[in-house]
């Protein structure tokens, strides 16, 4: 067996982390775990596409709307993926809100 192959009796193979930057547990974060398409298409399908543009005045939202297009609007645009998740908290709030007894 040529020498290159070989490997030194004196050193061990290292296991390495398969993850090693693990992403820190979020408990308290309501958005963690949601995927910014199941965001908007739950907005869409609690307040419609009429609605939403109302309440977030931009175009994907008012011309032609639909998930793709203002998912990579929104991909695009920190601010108005601000306003859409602060939407769809206050959306999971006033739901909560309306069940309680």
């Amino acid at each position: 067996m040529p020498s290159i192959l070989k490997r030194p009796q004196n050193t061990r193979m290292e296991t390495s982390n398969p993850n090693p930057n693990p992403t820190p547990a979020q408990p308290r974060n309501p958005l963690h775990g949601l995927t910014l398409e199941a965001i908007v298409t739950a907005l869409a399908a609690h307040y419609g596409w009429e609605e939403l543009a109302r309440l977030i005045p931009v175009r994907c939202f008012t011309h032609e709307p639909s998930v793709p297009s203002s998912l990579k609007f929104l991909r695009k645009t920190p601010w108005a993926r601000e306003k859409v998740e602060g939407l769809y908290l206050f959306m999971q709030r006033d739901a909560k809100r309306k069940t309680k007894p």
